[in-house]
């Protein structure tokens, strides 16, 4: 690390080229939907902790989505605010490194906790009289645990390799934050061994998961099918497709802007994507569990109930 500052100290973000009035315009909205961001999945996460009937595997698996879905634009969004307001795109290689290692180990843990809530889905419906015994809080630590510590090591390995490469120019980091990607372009060793990596990693947590959730849901969709009461397939149902939306939605995003091979005047292209991935994904994922799913509708109506009467 020390070889590395020895040649460059800092990065220029390029970010966005827009005038200045326009920059103080999206420093407004992003500062309002990144506020959002935090108070809708901090109401998930406090219903949750709040009211005894969401403490089941399936909101347990939840309050860690909200967890990653505060910290993962945490990241790296607070840096492309600072950066519209003072007008100044310059990032020391220190924070820079800190910034890659964070934004990867929690977009890594997204997709392994998407795939154990779509494996809870899969017990819950498919073998729902062994549910409990399955899908106990033993078993759903665990599986917990395994997503944070994989998603950590697999950023920490990709942010290690990084740092054996020397940085002596250009500076100038072509996104809004320190992807990855980017800074890899600007390296003067050979990384080839980098991008064999980072292709790995991407099948082992986009592609692998995205695999396993479409078989899941194939085996749920039949599932649901063979459901005699009129109630029960649409209460299944309605459970599984927020999911499967979420899933969808996330995994699609996150397959072009990480998968797609480099390609310069899709750059710009790849950065507005990116933008949605960061913030709108987030945002998306509260909305969907709460407009769509009854019982977040009923203890947020019990909270609110509970504070009138106090």
């Amino acid at each position: 690390m020390e070889g590395n500052q020895s040649h460059i100290t800092e990065f220029i973000l390029v970010g966005f080229q827009l005038s200045k009035n326009v920059e103080l315009l999206l420093f407004g909205i992003f500062s309002l939907l990144y506020v959002c961001n935090l108070l809708a999945n901090g109401m998930i996460l406090g219903l949750i902790c709040l009211d005894p009937r969401l403490h089941s595997p399936m909101y347990f698996f939840l309050s860690h989505l909200a967890i990653i879905d505060i910290s993962y634009p945490s990241s790296n969004f607070p840096t492309l605010l600072e950066n519209l307001v003072k007008h100044t795109k310059n990032i020391s290689f220190d924070p820079c490194t800190v910034q890659m290692l964070f934004s990867l180990t929690f977009g890594s843990i997204e997709c392994l906790i998407l795939l154990a809530m779509s494996y809870d889905r899969y017990v819950a419906i498919c073998h729902p009289l062994q549910y409990t015994v399955i899908m106990n809080w033993r078993v759903c630590s665990i599986l917990a645990i395994a997503c944070w510590a994989c998603g950590f090591a697999l950023a920490l390995v990709q942010v290690i390799l990084l740092l054996r490469l020397p940085f002596c120019g250009p500076q100038k980091v072509n996104h809004f934050f320190c992807d990855i990607r980017s800074v890899l372009k600007l390296a003067c060793g050979d990384i080839w061994m980098n991008e064999m990596f980072l292709f790995a990693d991407g099948v082992l947590i986009l592609v692998g998961p995205l695999a396993l959730v479409l078989v899941s849901y194939m085996r749920i969709l039949w599932a649901i099918l063979k459901i005699q009461s009129k109630e029960g397939r649409k209460k299944a149902f309605s459970t599984c497709s927020s999911h499967l939306c979420v899933v969808g939605f996330y995994f699609g995003l996150a397959m072009i802007v990480y998968m797609v091979p480099d390609n310069s005047p899709q750059e710009e292209h790849l950065k507005i994507l990116f933008l949605f991935y960061t913030l709108f994904n987030p945002l998306l994922n509260p909305l969907v569990y709460s407009v769509r799913n009854a019982q977040v509708k009923a203890a947020f109506h019990r909270v609110l109930q509970k504070k009138k009467t106090t």
